[in-house]
This record gives C-alpha cells, sequence and structure tokens, in this order.
C-alpha cells in the first residue's frame, strides 16, 4: 500500500515554491553575471532576445548565472540559441509577470523588455502563469489524506464555488497584457519574428496521489487551467502577428507523474536538480530543441 507524503516534506516543498513567487536576493559575495549570454563572438549571428518567467529561466539547475532571476546556462532559451546560432540576452527571471516585462521586477531587476533592440532578429516570450498565479494555486491543491472526504473538498470546487471559475476568469484578464506586450515587442524589434512558447505538461490524467499530493481531479483541473492559459497564449500570439510554440504536446507523457529519467517536470520533491514543478535539465534539452526546430533558420 502506498504511503502517503509526509507533511515535513510538503511543507519545505511549498516553500520552496513560494520562495520562486519573486526573484531570490543575490548573494553579495558572488560575481555578478552579465544578464546577455553569447553562443557565438560573431557579429553575424542574429540577435534573439528571451523573454518569460522560470519556466524558460531555469531555477536551481545549474549553473545558475543569475542569482537574482535563478536563471541556468542550461534553459532552453540557451539550447535553443546553441542549435539556431544566434547571439542570445536572456533576460528571463523565476517570477516574472507581464508587468515585469515593462517594470522593475521587485525594484531591482530591470524590464525585460529593454533588451530588444531595432536589430534583434528572434524573440521569445513564456509568462502568463505568475499573472494568474498558478504556483499558488498548486501549493493550495496539496492534500495528504485521500478524499474528499467530510469536510475536505477539492480545490477544484474551492476555486469554482458559486458557480464562478476564478482561475479561468484570471486567464480571461491576463490575455490583454500579452496582447500589450507583443505590441511592445514590435514597437521595439519590428523585424523580428516572435514566438510565444506554453508551458510543459504537469500531470498525467488522474495525476498520481499520493507521489504527488493532489488528489486526482484536482490534477485534472489544474493541467485543464494550464491548457486554458495555453489556449489563450496560442489566440493572443495569432492576433499579434506572433507564432505559438507548444511545448504540452511534446511533453505530454513526461510530466511530474512519469518516471525518474523519463520525467521533464520535477515534482514536490524533485528527484533532479530544478525547483519543485519547474523543468529540469532534460525537459529544457527537450524544450529548447523544440522550440529551435520550430524557428528553424532566425
Amino acid at each position: 500500500m502506498a504511503r502517503s507524503p509526509r507533511r515535513t516534506a510538503s511543507v519545505v516543498a511549498a516553500a520552496a515554491l513560494a520562495a520562486l513567487a519573486t526573484p531570490a536576493t543575490a548573494d553579495p559575495t558572488s560575481t555578478p553575471t552579465s544578464a546577455s549570454t553569447s553562443t557565438s563572438a560573431s557579429v553575424q549571428n542574429p540577435h534573439y532576445v528571451a523573454l518569460g518567467d522560470s519556466s524558460a529561466a531555469g531555477p536551481l539547475i545549474p549553473l545558475q548565472t543569475d542569482l537574482s532571476c535563478l536563471r541556468s546556462d542550461r534553459n532552453w532559451p540557451a539550447v535553443a540559441a546553441a542549435r539556431l546560432g544566434a547571439d542570445l540576452t536572456d533576460v528571463t527571471c523565476s517570477g516574472a509577470t507581464t508587468a515585469d516585462l515593462a517594470g522593475r521586477q521587485a525594484g531591482r531587476v530591470p524590464p525585460q523588455l529593454d533588451a530588444l533592440r531595432a536589430d534583434t532578429a528572434l524573440v521569445t516570450l513564456a509568462v502568463g502563469a505568475n499573472d494568474i498565479r498558478l504556483g499558488t494555486a498548486l501549493t493550495s491543491c496539496f492534500r495528504l489524506h485521500p478524499g474528499p472526504v467530510g469536510p475536505l473538498r477539492t480545490c477544484e470546487a474551492a476555486y469554482t464555488a458559486g458557480g464562478r471559475d476564478r482561475l479561468a476568469e484570471r486567464i480571461t484578464r491576463t490575455a490583454p497584457r500579452i496582447t500589450a506586450a507583443l505590441g511592445q515587442i514590435r514597437h521595439r524589434s519590428p523585424q523580428a519574428r516572435v514566438y510565444v512558447v506554453s508551458y510543459g505538461t504537469y500531470f498525467r490524467p488522474g495525476g498520481c496521489w499520493p507521489e504527488e499530493p493532489v488528489w486526482p481531479s484536482d490534477a485534472d483541473y489544474l493541467q485543464r487551467t494550464f491548457d486554458r492559459l495555453h489556449t489563450m497564449l496560442a489566440e493572443r500570439a495569432a492576433a499579434g502577428d506572433a507564432d505559438y510554440i507548444d511545448l504540452r504536446t511534446p511533453s505530454a507523457r513526461h510530466g511530474v507523474c512519469a518516471a525518474r529519467g523519463e520525467r521533464w517536470m520535477e515534482g514536490l520533491l524533485p528527484g533532479a536538480a530544478a525547483a519543485p514543478y519547474h523543468p529540469n535539465g532534460t525537459g529544457m534539452a527537450h524544450a529548447g530543441a523544440t522550440v529551435a526546430d520550430a524557428v528553424g533558420s532566425p
């Protein structure tokens, strides 16, 4: 009989997730690193700017090149840039929302859109989940006991009480922010090819309680919410003269419930170097290859 997850492990991992809601404070003893990472010194290489949140930044995947943003040198923008032979300026930052594209994140991280140039040839945008507070929603769905039973109710019931789906409403409110961001990208880099990139798969149908402490119906609800977000992102991309890259489909068998070694997304207790409920190095490698194949030649 499977054992229920330990409460202490849940608390630790939930705290790790909460820490990603805002960028980490940089270690004052560390050597500052540039937000711009070039795959080649050649000026002939097309300029590529990666914008977005932790799904692209790669928190806790070594090596972390920017401790303020928990950004990895093995994230999917770096993988895609290497395959494309592009000169990468990576300003993805853990905890970023659409507001942080034009604003200063946590009062100290420069606006991501400032990395764009008139000669930028390629832009990827991976953002939206933090606007909807999906990380908080996920941790609120943790259940250490089987159910629902008695006073315990599903987290879907909590988010849809009164006939309103609050997460769906947040997605609707986020849509115009994606449109505005794409407009700003077009204004600053009018010649660039722009790609809106989805999130990966989190849960297989029915989830995998108790290995991941989310009841089956809630695992399905959370994945449906991510998929609703993906639909909105695809629609906003089409309306904003951008292309959409789907990471959900290729990662469908590699979410948090997959066996170790087949997992591209880590769960509550990561088995590889990655933040909980974030892509691991393998996931980043596959995502980068998918993005590079979709882009072709920038």
